[in-house]
């Protein structure tokens, strides 16, 4: 049986699941994107909206123009990317003595998964992203023979509360010494 801890902050749920015993030992960090109804409500109105208007002017003026035309196309565009729902859950699985599975399950159905061999690994790291807009924490790998890190989570950008037991349970399964210091 496996044993469950979640943690929610913002839009983002930790969950991290650890099998007991040999066959069950894989450990399994998932990190969740939350839906919010408010969307869907917000862009119900919105596309009443954009296309009430134009279809006021249809009636009063008798005839199809170029406004209302060009209005459905960018009403068409606007609920395909609000609709889209890129990423729902990003995990990371590490299999000891064997590597680390990296997946990406979007919104379409769509499953991205990623092996590295645990003999690839050197070291994880876990880096602050400043950028001129916003700032942020990433978890990385290090990767044997590789010039550019390895993002772990490629889509989403959870706090660094949820990174940190994912960075301490990648250091444990490479035995990596320096990583054994504490975040606070």
């Amino acid at each position: 049986m496996a044993e469950a801890l979640a943690i929610t902050v913002g839009k983002y749920t930790y969950v991290h699941e650890l099998g007991k015993g040999p066959p069950e030992a894989i450990d399994a960090h998932h990190i969740v994107v939350r839906r919010s109804r408010e969307k869907g409500f917000n862009l119900c109105l919105f596309t009443l909206l954009l296309f009430a208007y134009p279809t006021f002017l249809l009636f009063r003026q008798g005839k199809l123009d170029t406004l209302h035309i060009w209005s459905l196309v960018i009403m068409a565009l606007l609920i395909r990317l609000f609709l889209k729902k890129p990423v729902k859950k990003e995990s990371v699985l590490i299999l000891p003595a064997f590597g680390v599975q990296l997946e990406t399950q979007y919104g379409s159905g769509k499953t991205v998964r990623q092996f590295v061999p645990i003999s690839r690994i050197l070291k994880p790291v876990l880096t602050e992203c400043v950028t001129p807009v916003t700032c942020y924490w990433s978890l990385s790998l290090i990767i044997r023979g590789e010039e550019e890190l390895m993002l772990v989570f490629k889509e989403l950008h959870p706090p660094v509360k949820m990174l940190a037991p994912i960075w301490k349970a990648l250091c444990a399964a490479i035995e990596c010494g320096e990583c054994t210091e504490a975040i606070t």
